[in-house]
């Protein structure tokens, strides 16, 4: 693994993490119906941890030499509570998929500490998927 591909693929990852705080904060806007106070919230509270995640991406890309990307993934279309949390799901699968495989890549760099760190991300993106998971379980269509 060298550092140019590193910083590349960072960059693929903070791009995700930027749209994800553009995902939540829009989709808490959007929450509507009898659970709208709870999943506003939900969505809300999911923010700060993906803003760390961003700043954290965007340190490291800096360390290494690189630029951080200021443009964020898009943010897929939802028309209904249900389909922002099945939107939010498969973002959030995504991304610990992301994070498993670039700390793969870090360990091949031989940064251990990005690969502990990303690890650690893994296991955030893990939780914020289970707790959707549960939301959507029984969730009316």
């Amino acid at each position: 693994m060298d550092k140019q591909t590193l910083i590349k693929n960072l960059n693929e990852d903070l791009a995700g993490e930027l749209g994800a705080i553009i995902q939540y904060i829009t989709y808490a806007a959007k929450a509507t119906g009898p659970y709208r106070p709870q999943l506003a919230q939900f969505f809300l509270t999911e923010v700060a941890d993906e803003q760390l995640h961003a700043q954290f991406l965007a340190n490291k890309i800096v360390a290494l030499g690189g630029e951080p990307t200021t443009e964020p993934r898009p943010v897929p279309a939802a028309h209904s509570n249900h389909e922002m949390l099945q939107a939010i799901l498969a973002a959030e699968q995504q991304a610990a998929k992301d994070y498993t495989q670039r700390a793969q890549e870090a360990d091949a760099y031989g940064d251990k500490g990005l690969a502990v760190q990303l690890e650690d991300m893994v296991r955030d993106e893990s939780g914020h998927s289970e707790e959707t998971e549960r939301m959507l379980r029984d969730w009316p269509l």
